[in-house]
């Protein structure tokens, strides 16, 4: 089973952007200065779910890591396919750099979740609620 990770989308307000991004056809790639060391896992099928504004709100598949360097100048990218699935918004507080989730912490998809054609913010306000 895939392992996923988790990470907050600082400096853009919403979804829109990487979707816009998305339409380039061309990967993204992100660096962070730690590799995972559950990297294997990951890349057996692993996304990169993504936090807007205190609540996961899509994902990514990620394609690859790669690690370079070594010891305090190392650094990983990330590449992340140029798909963006929208999921069920899931509260998140704030943390740095990237955290590992489980798939059973993972959100649904929106697609296999329910009604997509709701406004982000009231499906945020119906899941607060625990309505949905």
């Amino acid at each position: 089973m895939p392992l996923h990770m988790i990470k907050l989308c600082v400096g853009v307000s919403d979804v829109a952007w990487l979707e816009k991004r998305a339409r380039t056809g061309r990967p993204l790639v992100i660096t962070t200065r730690m590799t995972p060391k559950r990297a294997v896992e990951v890349e057996d099928g692993g996304s990169l779910y993504w936090v807007f504004k205190g609540s996961v709100q899509c994902r990514q598949p990620i394609l690859d890591l790669t690690t370079h360097g070594e010891g305090r100048t190392s650094h990983c990218d990330i590449t992340l396919a140029p798909e963006v699935i929208r999921t069920a918004p899931l509260p998140r507080r704030p943390f740095q750099g990237w955290r590992y989730l489980e798939p059973k912490e993972a959100p649904p998809d929106l697609s296999s979740a329910g009604d997509t054609d709701l406004p982000d913010e009231l499906v945020k306000q119906l899941r607060e609620l625990g309505a949905w």
